[in-house]
């Protein structure tokens, strides 16, 4: 078991290495980004990768507070559910009601890489291959989905 300042200290690190690894990448639109901390621009959807000591995880998040809402914002990624999946090129799980880790109700699509750890730096290259295409496919899938949320915003 790790300390809460070591498993901060070892994220942080992770984090760091990985956002360096990816300063150079232009986004699909060839802007700068911050792929660390991606920006939809639509409130309520997020881009979240997160790891741990056990696996990890990329995923789409729709956390509107107002369950219809974010009802209409999963219906809306199912209307674009074949544009996904022919830039993914993988299957994600497609969930219409989960609940994160605080208990919390969102939707979301998500992959998980399991049996790694952030705390094993021999784990960071096959983290850094499972993020590293996600979060370029997801922002060539959302440069041209993004439209499609307007009304959300």
């Amino acid at each position: 078991m790790y300390s809460r300042d070591e498993t901060k200290k070892a994220k942080e690190q992770f984090w760091t290495t990985f956002g360096q690894y990816m300063a150079a990448v232009p986004s699909s639109d060839l802007e700068r980004i911050n792929w660390v901390n991606y920006k939809t621009e639509v409130r309520n959807i997020f881009f979240r990768m997160d790891a741990t000591s056990k696996e990890a995880s990329i995923m789409i998040e729709m956390s509107h507070p107002d369950e219809g809402i974010r009802q209409l914002m999963f219906e809306q990624f199912l209307e674009l559910k074949s544009v996904f999946q022919t830039i993914l090129q993988e299957d994600w799980e497609w969930h219409r009601v989960y609940h994160d880790a605080y208990g919390k109700q969102i939707s979301c699509i998500s992959v998980l890489l399991e049996e790694v750890s952030i705390f094993k730096k021999d784990d960071w290259p096959a983290l850094i291959s499972f993020f590293k295409p996600r979060i370029i496919a997801l922002d060539e899938f959302w440069s041209t989905a993004k439209y499609s949320f307007d009304i959300f915003k």
